[in-house]
């Protein structure tokens, strides 16, 4: 019996959808402008969640990162009319809120030195991925029994943890490529870097994120079968 492909799934983006796209978001623009809540609304809706996990890569407070999202849609509303559409709506959007994260977190160095954003770079082993940045072979398989529930929800902690202890690049393409979504492209143009350091900043942090998961994800459930082995003690 042939067994189930357990690899992830690969999205492409066909020209048609992505001219349709295109028309959709000049369309939202032009109601935008002319006063439309609805469609300002609409935009609010289908990018908020993702720019509030961008914010939280450069400022890592839940609250620190909705303020610079309502600063960042504020800065839209004065600024949308200037919007020229030599980039996509998103990047510029994002664009506004990458500086508006920026612009935070430097106060909020200033105001509490210690607090830094920038970490070490990672001295990490590159045998798992390509030059890519993809897997060289699938990692294992880590699906979550129903009673394991609890455990899942430490796990979402443990890898929110990893990526906030990534230097602010990495944290910001690992983000953006592997939480959000984002196409490569996209990546460079709203980071303004080439490819090739695209690839190698994702290189980077799939990495290290990956040898800051393997024991969580590998090694407690040795522990744990080791415990059930060996029984409650009398």
């Amino acid at each position: 019996m042939r067994e189930k492909d357990t690899r992830p799934t690969r999205h492409f983006i066909s020209a048609a959808d992505q001219s349709s796209a295109e028309r959709d978001e000049k369309s939202l623009v032009r109601n935008i402008r002319a006063g439309d809540g609805a469609s300002f609304a609409e935009v609010v809706s289908r990018y908020e969640q993702s720019m509030i996990g961008v914010a939280r890569a450069y400022v890592r407070d839940q609250a620190l990162a909705e303020e610079v999202v309502q600063e960042t849609w504020l800065a839209v509303i004065k600024g949308i009319r200037g919007f020229k559409h030599r980039s996509s709506f998103k990047t510029w959007l994002f664009s506004i809120l990458v500086n508006q994260a920026k612009k935070r977190a430097a106060r909020e160095i200033r105001t509490s030195p210690g607090n830094l954003l920038y970490g070490r770079a990672a001295e990490a082993s590159t045998d798992c991925f390509d030059t890519s940045g993809e897997w060289r072979s699938e990692p294992p398989s880590w699906e979550l029994t129903p009673e394991a529930e609890l455990l899942s929800n430490e796990a979402v902690e443990q890898i929110k943890t990893v990526i906030e202890s990534l230097p602010l690049q990495q944290r910001i393409v690992i983000t953006l490529r592997d939480l959000e979504g984002w196409a490569s492209d996209e990546v460079c143009a709203l980071m303004q870097i080439t490819s090739t350091n695209q690839r190698v900043l994702l290189h980077l942090a799939r990495t290290k994120a990956q040898q800051k998961l393997e024991w969580y994800f590998t090694e407690r459930r040795k522990i744990e079968a080791a415990c059930e082995t060996e029984g409650p003690k009398s």
